[in-house]
Parts: structure tokens; C-alpha cells; sequence
């Protein structure tokens, strides 16, 4: 199981001034060995083109978005950033995860209608595959249209989504690589979305997904305190429908019940529980850079690389 971390900065809860505090930060999980590096894209900066700065100022570490809403940019618009960003990072490192957001900030925000979510997914799924990997697309469909084809001499990105209910869980089977989970927990990972995603790229001879799970992670010996702060942070997501609806699959109250949070032993038997139910990538969402769990969150992960 490969090991990386979600990068905080920049999503809107402190206005960003400069892609410095980025890049530092992504440089610092590079010099630890990390696997990854996913940034949000949620109300600050727009993830595509930060990480076009990154992957400039980076060299080995994989890049990825966790997630990019699909709603506002057209496929072919959402294929042509992301394979910018690929040649910009040299090529072959950097991986595109999408998602249908919510309904609340596709009506409320952008004032899109977010009606029959699957079938919007089906088709941007349908002419945003084929354009990643550098072939040409006629496509007519209910929603989307597009003809074209994308100049790019650089490697396919790989196209994850964020897939949680069962149909877009075969949907992402059939058409992209893996998924990018957040607000599930492991008993639903392998209880429910690994095997149904697993069984969806079988039965359309795909190969084996990429399962790419995002949590919180905090080494402490605090475990209540810590677990009530965690509680603060991440309440918003609990009152999220599709998140709710992954919540009550686990039997979790809330989203601080599926975090990794403990001490030594108990974040490395969570790490292996992760890696023997075929996860592939752990997404981990860290505690803030000014808390001294920070570093040791990270030592941890880095000895377990």
C-alpha cells in the first residue's frame, strides 16, 4: 500500500496569498519518500493549476486532486488542464481524481442543475477517459457533446473517481481506473466499495482498480481529546447526504469514527488492516502543521513506507 497525504492549504478556510506554502509542503512529503501528494479543490485555489506549479518544482512525488467537481468545466476543458498538468510534472506522475461534488454547491453556487447525477457522470466519464489518453472523441450524448482530439505527447492520466453509492461505484468500474474515498470507513471499504468496484472492472475486463482511501490520521495518546477536536473539524461533512449515507453504512455517529487516531500500535495495525483488505493508496488528511502531531503523524507514515 502506497502512503500520501492530503495538502490542506489553500482550500478556503484561510484566503491563500502565494503557492509557496504548497510547494514547501509537498516538498517536504517528497523528501520524506511519500508516494503522494492530493490537493483539494474546494473553495481557494483551483487544484488543476497549483499542481501545474508543483509538478515544475517537484521531481519524483506522485500529484493528484482529491477532488475536482465535474459540474462546472466541460470534459475535453476538465481532459486539456489535466494533461497540462502531466507534461508540466514530466510526465507520468500525476493522477486526475474527479467528483460530482454535492447538490447543495452545484444548485446553490454555480446555479447547475445536479438532476440524474449517474447519467452526468456516465457522460463525462464516456468523452473525459478517452481524451486522457490521447484519442480522438465524437461524442453525442443528452448532456455533453464534443469532437476533438487533444495534442499531447506525454502519458495517459490516470482517472479516478469519487465514487460512493453502488451505481457510481459500477460506473467508475467500467469507465476509469479506481476511485477516491473520503468519509469511508474500513468496514465499508471492504465490505462494500472495494468488492463492488472490483466485480464492476471485472465484468468489463478492466484492470484491477486503484482504491485510494482518504482519512483523517492523528498519532496521539489523547484519544478523547483529540477524537472531540477531530469532531469539530470534520462535523460539516456528517450533515453532507452522500457522506451521511457512507456514515451509516460503517455504523459510524460521526465522521471523526472512521479516523485513524490512536497511538503507535493502533495507527500501524490500521495501516495494515488498510493494506490486507486491498487498498491501495491511504490518503491521509494530517492534523494541522502547527500541531505537534504533525510530525509525528508523518514519521509514523514514513516508517511504515
Amino acid at each position: 500500500m502506497r502512503i500520501g497525504a492530503m495538502l490542506n492549504y489553500g482550500s478556503g478556510a484561510t484566503p491563500a496569498s502565494s503557492l509557496d506554502p504548497l510547494v514547501e509542503e509537498v516538498r517536504g512529503l517528497e523528501a520524506r519518500g511519500l508516494h503522494t501528494a492530493w490537493v483539494p479543490h474546494v473553495f481557494g485555489l483551483d487544484a488543476l493549476s497549483a499542481l501545474t506549479a508543483v509538478g515544475r518544482l517537484t521531481e519524483r512525488i506522485e500529484l493528484g486532486t482529491s477532488v475536482v467537481p465535474t459540474y462546472p468545466r466541460h470534459p475535453a476543458a476538465m481532459a486539456q488542464q489535466a494533461l497540462t498538468v502531466q507534461i508540466a510534472s514530466g510526465g507520468g506522475r500525476f493522477s486526475l481524481g474527479i467528483g460530482l461534488s454535492h447538490k447543495p454547491l452545484i444548485e446553490d453556487m454555480f446555479g447547475l442543475s445536479f438532476e440524474r447525477p449517474v447519467r452526468h457522470m456516465r457522460e463525462y466519464l464516456e468523452i473525459l477517459a478517452p481524451a486522457l489518453r490521447g484519442e480522438p472523441v465524437d461524442y453525442r450524448g443528452e448532456v455533453f457533446r464534443y469532437r476533438g482530439r487533444l495534442a499531447f505527447d506525454t502519458p495517459p492520466v490516470p482517472l479516478l473517481v469519487a465514487a460512493l453509492g453502488e451505481q457510481m461505484l459500477r460506473l467508475c468500474g467500467r469507465l476509469a481506473d479506481g476511485t477516491v474515498t473520503w468519509m469511508v470507513g474500513i468496514r465499508t471499504l471492504e465490505n462494500f466499495t472495494i468488492p463492488t468496484l472490483a466485480a464492476s472492472a471485472r465484468t468489463h475486463d478492466r484492470p484491477e482498480p486503484r482504491i485510494v482511501a482518504g482519512m483523517p490520521v492523528f498519532l496521539t495518546h489523547d484519544l478523547d481529546a483529540t477524537r472531540e477536536r477531530l469532531a469539530g473539524l470534520v462535523e460539516r461533512y456528517g450533515a453532507m447526504p452522500s457522506y451521511r449515507a457512507m456514515l451509516e453504512r460503517e455504523g459510524a455517529r460521526g465522521p471523526e469514527d472512521i479516523a485513524l487516531i490512536g497511538d503507535e500500535p493502533a495507527l500501524r495495525a490500521g495501516l495494515a488492516r488498510l493494506r490486507d483488505i486491498g487498498v491501495t493508496d491511504l490518503m491521509a488528511s494530517l492534523p494541522s502543521k502547527r500541531d505537534p502531531a504533525y510530525a509525528r503523524t508523518l514519521d509514523l507514515l514514513q516508517s511504515h513506507l
